[in-house]
């Protein structure tokens, strides 16, 4: 019994236990090692996303304290002030040289750049009418002159008659009547004898402005020159009915020229005569041309709203190498200093932008009297100290830090300005251009003071 007992005790033991110390671990340890893996995923997922927040927090605040700075370095040398003006050369005396009566070309003495010389005759008109009045003219002085002469005779014979008569009334042979007729036919005759005067001298000035109209059918030079225009040829007619048609222009001296300049209002009170000048011309591109200002005339000139002035400059063109029309681009120097500190002109325009740090220096020191608010969000900058006279005012890049500079400035030539007074050296860095940051809100805490591109 005992033994039939035992294995059966025995044998539900081994088929229960197999299964159930099989089942157990199994089931057991499945779960809690999944649990276990998901738990450290999610763990590194947070820190991760944690890790990326802070350092896109980190860039992010730092970005909102970056700039970025262009800068020009504060250097010694020349600086020369100047004004620029376009012009036109043209001859010292010009003489356009027009006909005095209407015809016909009949010959051309010279041509284009001719030298001619004072009375040389340059053309002429045919003179066949001409030639003919003068010869009408001449006819009607001869007859005045006729008639002149009767009027004379006839005068004297009409006071010989009056003489007698008188004689005879004086006797009382005649009548008193006939006496006076007589005196009257000899102051009639008298008067006629002036009327024929006056007529033998309007012949003659007929026959002399015949002369005259003759002696303009030769075209003449006034002066000494060289033809520089033409405006006719052989048989052209020519009216001169209303004003003088202009055959010809001469420029009286080559050598000797002068630029019309055009100065804007705004630079003319810097020229003065007697004031040097220099100029190119498109002919010769590397050659300079020297002169000397001549006249500031005072006459304005305006054209759109814009108002210029004639400078006029004195030129030597002894190897005739201009030629009048050319267009001069010149320059007026009115100023210039040699071994002066110079300060680039984009630093004198450049504006601090708002949130621009301050100094490296004042940063943990408490805003007081000397110092500004720079903007929103910005630190205090300390407040430059002006000349006393009036200045401008320079951002100097030190430290990485830009700083305010008061100076003083004097001539300028465009792209510099003479430092005259203030707180800088030979390669000082001037901001001429602040580029401010790129804040979390996708703005700009500060941008760039000439419409530079952001950096982000």
């Amino acid at each position: 019994m005992f033994p039939t007992a035992s294995r059966k005790a025995a044998e539900p033991t081994v088929r229960v236990a197999a299964p159930e110390a099989a089942a157990t671990p199994r089931t057991g340890a499945r779960p809690s090692r999944r649990m276990t893996r998901s738990r450290i995923l999610l763990a590194v997922l947070v820190l991760a996303g944690a890790g990326a927040v802070a350092l896109w927090r980190v860039r992010v605040a730092r970005s909102d304290a970056a700039f970025r700075y262009e800068t020009a370095p504060v250097d010694r040398g020349r600086l020369v002030a100047q004004v620029t003006a376009t012009g036109t050369l043209s001859a010292l005396v010009t003489v356009q040289v027009g006909s005095q009566v209407s015809g016909t070309i009949a010959s051309l003495q010279v041509d284009f750049n001719s030298p001619v010389k004072k009375g040389q005759v340059i053309a002429r008109i045919d003179p066949a009418l001409f030639q003919a009045a003068v010869e009408q003219a001449r006819a009607n002085v001869a007859a005045a002159e006729g008639n002149l002469a009767r009027s004379q005779a006839q005068a004297v014979d009409a006071e010989r008659q009056a003489r007698r008569e008188k004689e005879l009334g004086d006797r009382k042979l005649v009548a008193q009547a006939d006496v006076e007729t007589a005196e009257a036919n000899a102051d009639a005759a008298d008067a006629f004898v002036k009327a024929n005067d006056g007529a033998l001298a309007q012949a003659r000035a007929a026959l002399s402005q015949a002369e005259v109209n003759l002696a303009y059918t030769r075209i003449v030079s006034p002066t000494d020159g060289v033809v520089i225009s033409r405006n006719v040829d052989v048989g052209q007619t020519v009216a001169a009915s209303l004003q003088a048609p202009t055959l010809f222009v001469i420029a009286q001296d080559l050598a000797k020229m002068q630029v019309d300049t055009n100065v804007a209002e705004s630079d003319v009170g810097r020229l003065e005569s007697g004031m040097a000048a220099t100029f190119t011309v498109d002919a010769y591109p590397g050659r300079l041309f020297r002169g000397t200002v001549r006249q500031v005339r005072n006459a304005p000139q305006t054209v759109q709203n814009v108002v210029t002035y004639d400078a006029v400059v004195d030129v030597n063109n002894l190897d005739l190498a201009l030629k009048p029309g050319m267009t001069a681009n010149v320059t007026f120097v009115y100023a210039q200093k040699d071994d002066v500190l110079r300060v680039p002109n984009a630093a004198l325009r450049f504006r601090a932008p708002a949130g621009m740090p301050r100094p490296q220096a004042a940063k943990g020191a408490p805003a007081g009297p000397g110092a500004r608010e720079a903007g929103e969000g910005g630190a205090a900058h300390p407040r430059p100290e002006r000349p006393a006279d009036g200045g401008r005012v320079v951002w100097v890049l030190r430290n990485g830090y830009p700083e305010p500079v008061g100076i003083r400035t004097g001539i300028s030539d465009g792209t510099s300005t003479e430092l005259v007074e203030g707180k800088l050296a030979p390669g000082d860095l001037l901001v001429t251009d602040a580029i401010g940051p790129v804040s979390r809100a996708g703005g700009s805490s500060g941008g760039p003071t000439r419409g530079a591109p952001r950096f982000f």
